[in-house]
């Protein structure tokens, strides 16, 4: 039997009144079946798929016992990815109906199968992200966030890698139309729309490129990467306004560039999902004892000055503006020095002292509201942990095997260098990660991380031994999906 392949998609935007929407979300549904196997691909324009924001926790096990028990579909084959975007305030409908509103999406998909071909290959985009854990030039990690300022320049020393692969799946019709794209990408959308509301943030705006290129009723369907510690290049920009379209048309149409070179073919199915129990913090007590020694040792170095800001500041710019002559024309300087007085000399010297104190003070201060939200974060995951009440958490790890290509999940953060190892160790022509999948358990870094400071760590509920226990299982998948 030939490839068979159906797409739908429902909105699931909040219909809260008073709740600025700048652009739909949807749950949008990709159902393909071989004859052999049926395989289930959602694309949620979501925060996460449980455990953070509007999904809850149970509607994971509540849309596959549905799509199981009334469309014959083994809940172990339904993917549900979460795009990551992030919420001004609630972001969808209410929990019942995003249930109900998913489901629908994949009957719909079922009534419209079709036969179809399928191919895959990657695109290329690296002018949109970064790595937000900066280098420090004392080996530690400083994270690119928005609740806490940005280093001394004089601190950094590099950036880390990303990933600009787009992996994508076409799957087209016979007469040669295309149905549907699954595309994936390494980001983390924060950017937002100027009105800041609602948003579906890039990804949405690059589907909306990618299906009106491509006509005849195509659907785009984005996959999130390991785009853990992967942001928008122009996230702390404070010159122009937050309007992330710009970019979402970059990667639509970088997307669309990898499409049309795809060639589609007949393609076999392969499914296989397994539960892992990955190891919890058992660390995060002393960790916050380490940021709090941290903080009494900076609050200790803060030392007086005479000045405020309404006086640093006109001051820090006369002499940031001439350093030689600061106080006056260089006339007053020479006759100064002509007559043998010292009196602009002797004060320049008294305002350079206030000056660097109080720099340094700004400094140590920039250092301690990170240090603040820091202790907050741990404590929020010590809570998590001991609520849950044992000492590992489970884990999903899921592979889909279309043609040549293989998905592998996640069901956390995971940081782009898991990403980008798992699919150069993968023996399969295409490989697409898909974190952010069928879960959510925070974020998930490499083992390397746990001891130099970056966010994604301190957020993290995970021990370091998970890396091991994950990428084993997700490397097994893969060789198992080939048929090693």
């Amino acid at each position: 039997m030939s490839l068979r392949a159906g797409a739908a998609k429902r909105e699931i935007t909040t219909g809260e009144p008073n709740v600025v929407i700048n652009d739909p979300l949807f749950a949008k549904a990709l159902v393909l079946d071989d004859g052999g196997t049926r395989v289930v691909i959602i694309a949620m324009d979501v925060l996460a798929i449980g455990g953070l924001g509007d999904v809850k926790d149970d509607f994971m096990p509540k849309l596959r016992s549905r799509i199981e028990d009334e469309l014959n579909i083994p809940g172990s084959n339904v993917l549900v990815n979460a795009s990551h975007t992030h919420p001004q305030g609630r972001l969808l409908c209410d929990d019942a109906e995003q249930v109900e509103r998913t489901l629908a999406a994949v009957r719909e998909a079922m009534r419209n199968m079709t036969e179809v071909t399928a191919g895959s290959g990657y695109g290329y985009e690296d002018r949109l992200t970064f790595n937000r854990n900066l280098k420090m030039k004392d080996n530690s990690h400083w994270t690119v966030r928005y609740a806490f300022p940005c280093p001394q320049d004089s601190e950094v020393s590099g950036v880390g890698p990303i990933d600009p692969e787009i992996g994508v799946i076409r799957i087209d019709r016979l007469d040669g139309t295309t149905l549907a794209v699954v595309y994936n990408f390494a980001c983390h959308l924060l950017v937002g729309v100027p009105e800041r509301g609602v948003t579906a943030n890039f990804p949405g705006f690059a589907s909306k490129v990618i299906e009106e290129n491509l006509g005849n009723g195509a659907m785009a369907l984005f996959l999130q990467g390991a785009g853990g510690d992967i942001l928008e290049l122009f996230f702390k920009d404070v010159h122009r306004p937050r309007n992330c379209e710009p970019m979402g048309t970059m990667l639509g149409l970088s997307a669309l560039k990898a499409v049309r070179a795809i060639k589609t073919k007949d393609a076999r199915l392969n499914v296989l999902s397994e539960k892992i129990r990955l190891q919890r913090k058992t660390d995060i007590p002393d960790r916050i004892q380490t940021r709090l020694r941290d903080q009494a040792e900076l609050l200790a170095s803060l030392r007086s000055t005479s000045l405020n800001f309404k006086t640093f500041l006109p001051l820090y710019l006369k002499y940031a503006l001439n350093p030689e002559y600061p106080s006056d024309y260089s006339y007053r300087y020479l006759q100064e020095q002509q007559i043998g007085s010292k009196e602009l000399v002797t004060m320049d010297a008294h305002n350079r002292g206030n000056i660097d104190q109080y720099v340094r003070n700004i400094e140590t201060m920039e250092k301690l509201i990170r240090i603040q939200e820091d202790v907050d974060t741990l404590r929020y995951h010590l809570a998590l942990n001991e609520e849950a009440g044992e000492p590992t958490a489970e884990a999903e790890v899921q592979g889909i095997k279309i043609g040549g290509c293989a998905i592998i999940t996640a069901p956390a953060e995971l940081l782009v260098e898991i990403g980008l190892g798992l699919k150069k160790a993968s023996p399969h022509e295409h490989t697409l990660v898909s974190a952010f999948s069928n879960g959510y358990l925070h974020y998930a870094a490499p083992v390397y991380h746990y001891d130099k400071g970056g966010y994604e760590v301190t957020e993290c509920m995970l021990g370091p031994e998970w890396q091991q226990t994950y990428e084993e299982k997700a490397h097994e998948i893969l060789r198992k999906l080939k048929g090693e």
